[in-house]
Formats: C-alpha cells, structure tokens, sequence
C-alpha cells in the first residue's frame, strides 16, 4: 500500500455515517469532541462554521469542509459568536430543521452533505495528525474534479434507496475522504508530509516500506531502492520525516501490528512474520514499548471500541 492509505487505513474504525441535512431560517447546531473525522458538503444556500477557539468560516455552494480531528463545531446561518453559539445551538442531528421554530423571509434554504468517520487516534500516522482543525476547500471551476464527482455521485446514493446502496454508501464516503485529503496536500504543498511525498528520493523510500514492511530492510538495501547513496538517504528521509528509515521502519512495523490486531483473527505468531519480526516475544516487546500494553490487551480494547462505533 502507499502511505496515505495506510495513513488512513491504521485509524478507521466500522463504517462511516452520513446523511442530508435540510434547514432554513435561523438556525444553529452544536456538535461536541469526538474521536474522528467529519466532513459538510454545501450543495445550496449557505452556513458558517464556527470551531471550539476559532473564528467563523463562510461556506457557500459547493464548498467542502473536513473537520479531520472531531473538533466541537458550531453549524449556523449566519456568524455568531461563541458566547451565543452556547446558548442557542442545539445538538446537530437529522431533526435539526424541526427544532428551529423561526424563520426569516427571505433567507437561503440550507442543503448539506454530512458525514462521519470513526477513527483510532492512538496510532495516528503523522500525516493524519498534521492535517488542520479545518480543512476548507472551496468551489472552484475546474479544481478537484475528482473530489466533485463523488460528491455528486454520494449525493445521488442518499436521494434513493438503489440496489446495492448498503456498499456503495460507505465506499463513496471513504473515497470523499481520499480525495479531501489528497485537495489539502494539493492546496498546502507547504506542509511537511504534502513535501515528504514531493521529495522523490523519501517517497521512493517510503513506498518501498510501506509495499513490504515485513522484508529485511536496511540503510544500504533502502538506498539502492531510492537509487541513491546510503548518507544521500539519511539526510533526505531524516530531514523530512523526522526520523531515520530505519526507526521509521521499526515505528511502522508496530503500528501495521495495531492494525492486524484490530481487523484481523490472526495470531500473534502470524501478525509477527506479516510485520517482520523473528518471533512473537519480539513483537510483543516491542509493541509494549510503544503502546504500553499488551498485544492482547490491545485487541480487547479495539474490540470494545469496534462495538462502540457499531452500536453508535
């Protein structure tokens, strides 16, 4: 795999929620902190969104927003303050249109795409973590074709009930967080990770590890991957990830570990050759180091947490 998709993949939890949300009028709505990642597609008349600490954003047609870390977030028709959102937003949810008594003559009906994803935040890949609070992507002719597409085909999924909607609705709203995610690395090319998969060299490196973590890698082999020399590698990886290959290697192997414990029956011993260890004793002292825990008390607490999310 590449390392955004493992990016992704080493913290999604079940599958995601979303639906339509229709309001007009005044109207305002609280969501509080959450472990994971939600996203507002604005498909007619317009909102602010107002973030714990943060000033307001405008969004209007078309814009898409990615709040990537569950940050407490006012939705609201026009901008208010945190004192106010306080007081008179009500929790976010499908019936949030029928709490709002008033209405004002004139005012835009309001039409979003909403949507959830549930994530494990124990293990977040550095990229995951460098993502901003929000990640606001505007409406531009021409710009993310990608991302307005499934839109569009996700919007179509929620309107009708269609054969095969039960998959097709999870798969389009893990796409949407592809192609978000890859809008962001596009439009902050300045970022540290956006840079780290720019540097051919390091991106070479990386998706040599990341195809096969469970291979003998080492500095020189890894060098002749990236086709450059052994202290070339070093200080290109080392600068922009912020740590050498081979310590990266070692991380990776123990976060990959997390995830198979996780999603998978395998045992230990099986989970140990797929990440590159020698025996499981060296998986399990390894993984203690980092996480602090067993790798047995860690699948129980990812099974609890797994049950959470399905029975959210």
């Amino acid at each position: 795999m590449d390392v955004v998709s493992d990016a992704i993949s080493a913290v999604h939890l079940g599958h995601p929620w979303s639906h339509r949300l229709r309001t007009s009028g005044t109207w305002s709505a609280r969501l509080d902190p959450y472990d994971g990642a939600g996203f507002y597609v604005v498909l007619k008349g317009h909102c602010w969104l107002l973030t714990d600490g943060g000033a307001p954003t405008p969004l209007g047609v078309g814009d898409a927003v990615l709040l990537p870390h569950g940050t407490g977030h006012v939705l609201a028709d026009s901008p208010v303050d945190t004192a106010v959102a306080k007081k008179e937003a009500v929790p976010f949810g499908p019936g949030l249109a029928e709490a709002q008594p008033r209405t004002r003559p004139g005012r835009y009906e309001t039409e979003m795409l909403c949507g959830r994803y549930w994530l494990d935040c124990s293990r977040m890949h550095p990229l995951m973590a460098e993502l901003p609070e929000v990640v606001h992507l505007p409406s531009r002719v021409s710009s993310h074709l990608e991302l307005r597409a499934a839109i569009e085909l996700l919007a179509g999924e929620l309107d009708e009930t269609r054969p095969g909607s039960c998959v097709a609705l999870p798969s389009l709203l893990d796409l949407l967080l592809i192609y978000m995610i890859r809008a962001w690395m596009t439009e902050a090319p300045g970022g540290a990770w956006p840079r780290v998969l720019g540097d051919p060299v390091t991106a070479a490196a990386l998706r040599a590890l990341h195809s096969n973590p469970a291979e003998p890698w080492s500095n020189d082999r890894l060098a002749a991957e990236a086709g450059v020399s052994r202290p070339t590698l070093a200080r290109r990886f080392t600068a922009l990830v912020g740590r050498p290959p081979m310590a990266y290697l070692a991380w990776w192997r123990v976060i990959r570990a997390a995830t198979l414990l996780r999603d998978t029956p395998d045992t230990l011993a099986a989970i140990a050759d797929q990440v590159g260890y020698g025996s499981p004793y060296a998986l399990s002292h390894a993984f203690q180091r980092e996480f602090g825990t067993t790798p047995g008390r860690y699948r129980a607490q990812a099974a609890a947490r797994s049950a959470d999310v399905r029975t959210d």
